[in-house]
Formats: C-alpha cells, sequence, structure tokens
C-alpha cells in the first residue's frame, strides 16, 4: 500500500473538518442538530478503532469507556455543581482511569477471550449504575439542568443549548481528536501498534514491550470514548444506563467496520452513513431495520473493508 505524504494526510483531514465548519451555516436545523450528534459519537467511533482497527484487540466492553465519561460529567454537574470544562475534565479522568484498571486485567487474556472478559467488565458496570439509582437515575437516567450547561469564558458566556454553539463545540472536539489520532497512528507508536496487531510474537523478538503498548493503546482507547460521552452529557443533556450497555459496545464495532478499520476516517464514514440510513428508512417505513440490514449486507459483499479502507484497497493506496 503507498503511504500517504504528511503534507497530503494532513491536508485531506484539515479538509474534511473545514467541510463540516462550512455546513454549519448551510445545514437546515435539523440536520445541522443530527450532525452534532454524529460527530461527538464518531469520536467514539474513533476511540474503538484505536484498539480495534490498529492493534486488532476486539473489545465489547467500549460502552463501559463512554459511560465512565458521560457519568463522570454528567455527575459532577449534578450533584457537585462543578463548571462545564471541570467536569468534561473529570468524564476524561474516569474514562482513563477506568480504562487502565480494565487494561492491566483483560490484557492478560487475547482473542476471543480478550472480547468476553471486556464485555463482563461492561456488564457490571452497567449494573453498577442500576444498583446505585439513587445518584445514576438507574434506569430513567438524569437530565442535566440547561443551567449547568454554560460555558464560561473569561467574561463570555456561551449556552451549550444553543444550537451554533452545539456544533461548534462537537466539531472541536471531532476535529482535535481526528488530528491527534492521525498524529498517533502516523507516529512510530502507531507503526508499533500495527506490527503488534499483524504479528506480536515478531515484535516481542524485536526488543518492543507488547504489553505496555497494547495497555497504552487501551488508555488512549478509553480516553478518546470517555471525551465522547463527555461531551454528549455536556451537550444533549441526558445521562442515561442505555449508553453503559453491551448493545452499545457493537455500535462503534459497526461503525468502525462500515466505514474501515485501520483508517483514520473510517469511523466517521461509517457514523455518517448508519445513522443517516437509519433515520431515512425510519421516516418511510416501520419495517426500517430490514432495509438497514439489507443496506449492511450489501456493503459487506461489495465493500469487505468498509467503504474507505476498500476504496484505499482499489483506487486510493495513499488514503491514511
Amino acid at each position: 500500500m503507498k503511504e500517504a505524504s504528511p503534507v497530503k494526510a494532513y491536508a485531506l483531514h484539515v479538509g474534511v473538518i473545514a467541510l463540516f465548519f462550512a455546513l454549519s451555516f448551510v445545514l437546515p436545523e435539523y440536520h445541522h442538530g443530527l450532525l452534532a450528534r454524529i460527530m461527538v459519537l464518531a469520536v467514539f467511533a474513533i476511540g474503538y478503532n484505536m484498539l480495534f482497527g490498529y492493534v486488532g484487540l476486539l473489545s465489547l466492553g467500549h460502552a463501559m469507556f463512554f459511560s465512565a465519561g458521560l457519568y463522570g460529567a454528567g455527575l459532577a454537574v449534578i450533584h457537585l455543581g462543578w463548571s462545564v470544562p471541570a467536569a468534561f475534565a473529570a468524564g476524561l479522568a474516569c474514562g482513563a482511569l477506568l480504562a487502565l484498571v480494565i487494561g492491566v486485567l483483560a490484557l492478560r487474556t487475547s482473542g476471543v477471550a480478550f472480547m468476553i472478559v471486556t464485555m463482563m467488565f461492561a456488564q457490571v458496570f452497567y449494573l453498577i449504575i442500576l444498583y446505585f439509582a439513587a445518584w445514576t437515575g438507574g434506569d430513567q437516567g438524569l437530565v442535566v439542568p440547561q443551567s449547568a450547561r454554560v460555558l464560561v469564558l473569561g467574561d463570555t458566556s456561551l449556552g451549550l443549548t444553543d444550537p451554533t454553539v452545539r456544533y461548534m463545540s462537537a466539531l472541536a472536539l471531532f476535529s482535535i481528536v481526528l488530528l491527534v489520532a492521525l498524529v498517533i497512528v502516523r507516529s512510530r507508536y502507531g507503526r508499533v501498534l500495527v506490527a503488534i496487531r499483524e504479528n506480536e510474537e515478531r515484535t516481542k523478538m524485536l526488543g518492543y514491550d507488547t504489553f505496555s503498548n497494547k495497555l497504552a493503546a487501551v488508555v488512549v482507547s478509553g480516553t478518546i470514548c470517555a471525551a465522547s460521552g463527555a461531551a454528549y452529557a455536556m451537550l444533549f443533556g441526558y445521562v442515561g444506563s442505555t449508553f453503559a450497555s453491551v448493545q452499545c459496545s457493537i455500535l462503534p464495532l459497526l461503525w468502525v467496520l462500515l466505514g474501515g478499520a485501520a483508517t483514520t476516517l473510517g469511523p466517521l464514514i461509517g457514523t455518517l452513513f448508519m445513522y443517516y440510513v437509519v433515520d431515512i428508512t425510519s421516516g418511510y417505513t416501520s419495517a426500517y431495520l430490514l432495509i438497514v440490514g439489507i443496506a449492511l449486507i450489501l456493503l459487506v459483499l461489495f465493500f469487505p473493508r468498509g467503504i474507505l479502507g476498500t476504496v484505499r484497497q482499489r483506487w486510493l493506496g495513499w488514503l491514511p
């Protein structure tokens, strides 16, 4: 595969960010709000892709990292009265710490066992949320008050409930995470992760500490997912246990597979495609899941490496 030059790769990603910025001025109100939500959830998919796409570790527990950020930020605002930046930092810290602990334990396994262990931890996390319903809201969840969702910058106050502020905040988070992911995968560390995915034993023979590198990848992945969760709580004002269910761990896997694993823009394309397919088909029929299923089957048949992964394989080998 032909590798993109740094200038070409960064130009492509900056161009995508610029496109989303320009769309904010022309999109109808409904799509404006939907795209803000998609960008936040695309960050969740990017975090998942760091572990699944580049290290080759299939996890069914990433919903707990998303929810750690979601509840870490939401509960800090609701129960402790923290400001938006402090609550967001709390969500990141919760996700990073949880990822470190889970990584140390789960990486003692590999393959199917790793998938099962992460799923079990996610289920435990979900049950903990339900058990402490007095704090977490249990099944019903909690609504973050609009008065608390205000970003204070010096003498300026920005309400995160404002559609423009919400969109630009989502775009800022997405842009930062996308560029950080690009830097990581193009770095020496990123190449080590790919080497571990392709042949871990040979990577060990070359002198690399594969456990430490995989643990770092779990922490980075979990922190990015927590950033998505914390942003979701602050921008959309809802903290609920459904985001911690095992089913929600399948969503980023689906988005990454659709867009293209081990591609930097694949998670965005997969999230965007899936959201709009569901949104459009559900407007015409109650059997929209059937149409979604057919669309997914066709994608698997004609784009076996995902949309961007197949495009890179067949036509544009320089895509990062």
